[in-house]
């Protein structure tokens, strides 16, 4: 890491005593030692950092969502194609254990053709905390947020949906954006019959399960987050001599299938699996994008999906302003 941009270099240098600390963007932009620029700021504040970085000739990682509308995406998509650059969006959860696991499963083919998921990605935080995700701004709320995630997900298992409908809601006092979103997506071109749910609230004291998939031989159940999130917030890290224990998710997901056990009707049993026990790893999104970079590997996030996902993103607010489906 050549450096970090902060305002606030003494709460930078408490966890990173050793980078250096610069104050402003264009001081990064400047300094022709730094290849690679990774945007981490508020969601208004993508486009036009991450189009002054290209301009400079950097590559580019923004955090999801890649801007607050689908036309600026399309204009920094652009900007990296003309200036030979890479522009990509950190979709960490596609290195989540749980989605890692469920890939897995779904190319063994236990569940057979998949007709109905549902994906959920609940919290309950009943107060509103003070920060610019929960103000009234461009691409704040909980859709842009955390439906950043499940959308690429999904994207990732099936391709793009065919049609969206979106409903979002504020639920808690207080809050000023959406922190409730319901997402049905169909699939019918590509995956005939399948639909999915996405549901993300803030607002739930007894969570769910985290993945429900049914196919016609069987069902994928997932309890619980992956753990690498909340590990990171309380200041652990990821050690190279040690990746084995990093990741590692406790309530492993399950697979449950009825089974023919012997001759005749009725013989079908339920039978009940552990599904694959991945540890999940969010460093192989950037050993992958180095790879690219570096050797020509191909990019793992790639400029097709970072716009089918806001195109998903932007189609679901205006679903929700009209109350219906919407093609993609």
């Amino acid at each position: 890491m050549a450096c970090i941009c902060s305002s606030k270099p003494e709460a930078v240098h408490a966890d990173w005593p050793e980078v250096r600390v610069v104050a402003t963007p264009e001081a990064v932009f400047a300094d022709a030692s730094i290849d690679l620029v990774v945007i981490a700021t508020s969601n208004e504040s993508h486009f036009p950092l991450a189009k002054a970085a290209l301009l400079a000739g950097k590559h580019v990682v923004v955090d999801k969502p890649c801007a607050v509308t689908l036309a600026q995406t399309d204009e920094l998509l652009a900007t990296a194609l003309q200036q030979n650059r890479v522009l990509t969006v950190f979709q960490n959860r596609r290195f989540d254990a749980d989605f890692l696991a469920l890939q897995q499963v779904l190319a063994s083919g236990q569940l057979g053709r998949v007709v109905h998921v549902e994906s959920h990605f609940d919290r309950y935080r009943p107060t509103v905390p003070s920060r610019w995700r929960e103000e009234n701004l461009p691409g704040s709320g909980l859709w842009f947020d955390l439906g950043a995630h499940l959308v690429d997900q999904l994207v990732q298992l099936f391709g793009p949906p065919d049609a969206v409908q979106v409903d979002l809601a504020v639920q808690r006092a207080g809050a000023q954006v959406n922190d409730w979103f319901h997402a049905q997506l169909k699939f019918e071109s590509r995956h005939p019959g399948l639909r999915v749910i996405l549901h993300g609230s803030a607002l739930v004291p007894e969570l769910g399960p985290r993945w429900t998939v049914h196919g016609t031989e069987g069902t994928f159940i997932k309890y619980g987050l992956d753990p690498q999130e909340d590990a990171l917030k309380t200041g652990c890290r990821p050690q190279l001599t040690a990746l084995q224990d990093w990741g590692k998710d406790p309530k492993v997901g399950q697979v449950v299938r009825h089974e023919v056990m012997g001759a005749g009707e009725g013989s079908a049993q339920r039978v009940v699996r552990a599904a694959p026990d991945v540890p999940g790893n969010y460093l192989l999104y950037y050993s992958q994008l180095r790879d690219h970079l570096a050797e020509h590997e191909p990019i793992h996030v790639s400029p097709e999906q970072v716009r089918i996902v806001m195109a998903v993103l932007t189609l679901g607010e205006q679903s929700a302003r009209e109350g219906r489906f919407l093609a993609l």
